[in-house]
């Protein structure tokens, strides 16, 4: 490996093992939103970061322990870049990060909703209480019997639902 490319790596791996603020379980790399690591045109490094949404309150604390993780590395005045396209989505989230997600108790997202490409369109209609994606597994028994009680949990990335088969309450990762 030359010079560069082990510089590269280094950078990747510190930015790769920093966890996310609002779900500690994870690290960007396993939800996906470490998109790369690059050298800029004057030889400098940069890492990007495409976040969850475009108003993700979490992107400043990502931003800076990333740059913070990349100087501990030997990777001074590296840039953290915003990437916003294309736009992030769960289907972004890797099989280890969907393993720790259920691990953690918090149900892992099914298969993102397809759209086209463009604008990402913003639908304000309400949802019936009790509705929701098809087969949200309980993350403690495995049941199919689950509804959701509330559209919104803890960050707006999670609904939270209830098993019907074990009655626990857990948390369902929203399909992005």
């Amino acid at each position: 490996m030359t010079a560069d490319g082990a510089v590269l790596a280094r950078a990747r791996e510190a930015a790769a093992e920093v966890r996310d603020p609002e779900l500690p379980v994870l690290t960007l790399a396993d939800l996906g939103v470490l998109r790369g690591v690059e050298r800029d045109a004057d030889g400098g490094v940069s890492v990007l970061l495409t976040p969850t949404y475009s108003g993700c309150p979490a992107m400043a604390e990502m931003r800076a322990e990333v740059a913070a993780r990349l100087r501990d590395a030997g990777v001074p005045g590296a840039r953290v870049r915003t990437v916003l396209d294309p736009p992030w989505t769960t289907d972004w989230i890797t099989a280890e990060g969907r393993r720790k997600l259920a691990e953690y108790g918090i149900s892992p997202p099914g298969a993102a909703p397809g759209r086209q490409a463009g604008p990402v369109p913003l639908v304000l209609s309400p949802t019936r209480h009790g509705t929701g994606p098809a087969g949200v597994r309980c993350p403690h028994c495995g049941a199919a019997d689950t509804e959701e009680t509330s559209r919104f949990s803890g960050t707006s990335c999670k609904a939270l639902w209830r098993c019907r088969a074990c009655r626990e309450p857990f948390e369902h990762f929203k399909e992005i």
